[in-house]
């Protein structure tokens, strides 16, 4: 009955809302059958209500026994505990059983965590499915009687997991059954192939370093062993004779102009050439490496590191990287420390660090999961966390002009409640601020 238009919903477009709706008998049993979003505008637990109706208490008029949920309700961070504390809602206050079930897998951008429940007229969680998987659970309407099964106890392993499958799926449904990685050494490229031997198993994974002039004998030796601690193939094809065969190329073109940020692109869409080469030999997908946090501010290449058929973690914030790696190394070292532990650096130029151009990412991710998941001004972001309203100006500038590369990067994986691609439309409410506090 209720159709969401907002985020990623656009259920509108497709469906008719029904205008009425009635319990079925079933057993000696009436049933109240509600489909997602009808269970999603409880008065009693939402302050602030998306529709006027509420399909929830037209059932419990007629006298419904049990109440059953049908969902498609994608996974976010957190979203999971949400879930639990509105359907108890529901329950409690009707003093009858509910039973939610929910959708599994991955299909594009979405990941559907499953993790279907059911709770008694007290509340209580009765039964419980698996996340991430197929699952059958019984649950006893009458007794409140229920199988529970077990569930990541770590949101960090629920959102690993939440990856994991996306990336499965989405390969997979693309008809591809191995992939790519470019590993430059760093942390992000790690925990991609990590991800990617979790999903798709180590002999479906290739890990590909592209040294090129600036590339850090560590960077080499750490690109080397994580391949070797995943056990997947690993290949080395240097850039730095394509680069200067690049720069002679374009010599007389430049002329006497200084070697800026340019050089730095070449660098990265040699490297990105190189794995499209690979991907069109070996009939392998290339899964992209960037971070939601370089992502946003348009630290990243087009046609180079931006390559690729999926950008995994896309919406994961840099900071958010490492503990999936700490993660990722929970029994042992696959991923190693050196890896963690050393400065982010694009190594496109001698001695080059991210925060020579990036504030700290403990600031910057605050400021931009403000600004593009909250939704606050710039001004509101400066005065909450005390920064000064310039950096949070321009970081807000950076990731509205940045639009136009996003449009042309690989579909991402989406775990946050905001995230870029067709649930943020441009222009939106962060570009509307940026419109009329006159910065941009």
């Amino acid at each position: 009955m209720l159709l969401p238009t907002y985020d990623v919903f656009d259920e509108s477009r497709y469906f008719h809302p029904a205008e009425k709706q009635q319990t079925v008998e079933f057993h000696g049993q009436s049933l109240g059958l509600t489909i997602c979003e009808d269970a999603w505008n409880d008065e009693n637990f939402w302050p602030n209500r998306r529709y006027d109706r509420d399909p929830i208490v037209e059932l419990f008029q007629q006298g419904t026994d049990v109440l059953l949920n049908i969902s498609a309700s994608p996974y976010s961070i957190d979203k999971r505990a949400l879930r639990v504390d509105m359907l108890r809602a529901i329950a409690v206050h009707n003093r009858k059983p509910v039973v939610y079930v929910n959708q599994f897998g991955g299909n594009d951008s979405l990941i559907f965590d499953g993790a279907s429940v059911a709770l008694t007229p007290d509340g209580k969680v009765a039964a419980q499915a698996l996340a991430f998987e197929e699952d059958l659970v019984l649950f006893d309407t009458e007794t409140g009687e229920g199988e529970i099964h077990e569930q990541p106890r770590q949101e960090i392993e629920y959102a690993f997991r939440a990856l994991v499958t996306g990336a499965r799926d989405y390969v997979h449904k693309c008809g591809f059954k191995k992939v790519l990685v470019g590993l430059s050494g760093g942390i992000d490229s790690a925990v991609v192939a990590a991800m990617a031997v979790e999903a798709l198993g180590a002999e479906n994974v290739l890990g590909v370093s592209m040294p090129g002039p600036f590339s850090s004998e560590g960077s080499k030796s750490d690109a080397a062993a994580v391949a070797k601690n995943l056990g997947i193939e690993f290949m080395t094809l240097p850039i730095s004779d394509v680069f200067e065969a690049y720069r002679a190329a374009l010599k007389p073109a430049f002329g006497r102009r200084k070697e800026d940020v340019t050089e730095e692109n070449i660098q990265a869409r040699i490297r990105g050439n190189y794995l499209m080469a690979l991907s069109n030999k070996f009939g392998s997908m290339v899964l992209s490496t960037g971070n939601k946090s370089e992502l946003s501010v348009g630290y990243c290449t087009l046609y180079g590191d931006m390559a690729g058929g999926l950008a995994v973690i896309s919406d994961v914030p840099k900071l958010m990287v490492y503990e999936l790696a700490k993660w990722i190394n929970r029994e042992r070292e696959l991923i190693p420390r050196s890896t963690i532990e050393k400065a982010p650096s694009a190594e496109l130029r001698p001695d080059q660090k991210d925060e020579d151009s990036l504030p700290p990412y403990d600031v910057l991710d605050r400021i931009l999961k403000a600004y593009i998941e909250d939704l606050k001004s710039p001004q509101e972001i400066a005065d909450k966390y005390g920064f000064e309203i310039k950096l949070v100006r321009d970081i807000a500038a950076l990731v509205d002009r940045t639009e136009y590369k996003r449009k042309q990067s690989a579909p991402g994986l989406k775990i946050t409640s905001r995230a870029f691609g067709f649930g943020r439309p441009v222009p939106d409410r962060a570009e509307i601020y940026s419109i009329e506090r006159g910065y941009r």
